[in-house]
């Protein structure tokens, strides 16, 4: 397969760009926490072409330095989770020195309730 390139998000100064409100909400808790994090630093090719133009991307929402971790949540529909862990398994494969955790919804909720936060209400549909 030969090189796999990387591909840099968000390079621009400045504060990032939340997608939606559960990424907003887990962003404050890390704040509270004092948990250095970097909103989609990192973006990791997964398909190309025969041509080797990239066909496809995973961009897991947060990385915490310290912890040398990459965290994607997850608060959508069934369908849409069952093509995130589709990617997460392509990424794990090609990329098994990257340490990632996908926080599904049920879990994600979990971690509010035990912190006392409320839920910032649902976005339409999560992006990917």
């Amino acid at each position: 397969m030969g090189v796999r390139p990387q591909v840099s998000r968000n390079a621009k100064e400045g504060p990032p760009r939340l997608v939606n409100p559960s990424e907003v909400e887990f962003a404050r808790l890390l704040d509270y926490y004092r948990i250095e994090w970097v909103y989609e630093p990192r973006s990791f090719p997964l398909r190309w072409d025969e041509d080797g133009r990239l066909l496809e991307a995973f961009a897991p929402d947060f990385y915490l330095p310290q912890e040398d971790l990459y965290i994607e949540l997850t608060t959508m529909r069934q369908s849409l989770v069952n093509r995130k862990n589709r990617k997460l398994r392509l990424l794990r494969e090609l990329y098994p020195e990257i340490n990632v955790k996908l926080i599904y919804r049920g879990d994600y909720q979990a971690l509010l309730a035990k912190y006392g936060i409320e839920e910032a209400a649902p976005a339409a549909e999560d992006a990917e």
